[in-house]
């Protein structure tokens, strides 16, 4: 999912909150669940959405929904993204967010296509292969795509390392031609 200007500004000041105590972890922990609650929650996110329900009900509700487990500083962030209705902006937030966190701890969260399903030996070796080449910490995520045919091709950001067979064989036609 691309994110805009606005999450990506909502991010980071959430981020600038967060490192106030030093909380950067759990604040990404809590805008993920909020972030999921409203794509996976039918109800919830008509609820936020909803015209005919006054802004301030709708804090009401999300406030002491949070207060037991959420510090008052995520909860005054959250107030002012619905005081504003930028609510449709949260998946966003949480996705910028997620990436200045992991930019800050040193990680990478590449994408792994293969042609099967690895067994855990062979994610661990993948594992280890990109942290040497990168010199940072590898949170792949693995896909299936039998189109490859063989091999692998992995996307970190803006890298894309295509080691398929496919793109192999893409490259042989291409000179014989």
């Amino acid at each position: 999912m691309g994110t805009s200007a606005v999450s990506r500004n909502y991010a980071a000041t959430l981020f600038e909150l967060a490192g106030r105590d030093g909380s950067e972890e759990r604040y990404g922990d809590l805008i993920g669940e909020v972030a999921r609650l409203y794509e996976s929650d039918a109800g919830f996110h008509r609820f936020l959405d909803a015209p005919s329900i006054a802004p301030a009900e709708k804090k009401d509700v999300v406030r002491r929904a949070l207060e037991p487990s959420a510090p008052d500083l995520f909860i005054r962030f959250l107030m002012v993204v619905l005081d504003r209705r930028r609510q449709s902006a949260l998946p966003g937030i949480a996705a910028d967010y997620r990436l200045m966190l992991d930019r800050q701890a040193g990680r990478v969260r590449p994408t792994v296509t293969l042609p099967s399903e690895p067994d855990e030996a062979l994610k661990a070796t993948i594992i280890a292969a990109l942290e040497r080449r990168f010199e940072q910490k590898m949170i792949p995520e693995f896909r299936v795509d039998e189109r490859i045919l063989g091999g692998m091709v992995v996307r970190a950001g803006d890298l894309l390392l295509d080691a398929s067979v496919r793109r192999r064989l893409k490259d042989l036609k291409r000179e014989l031609l």
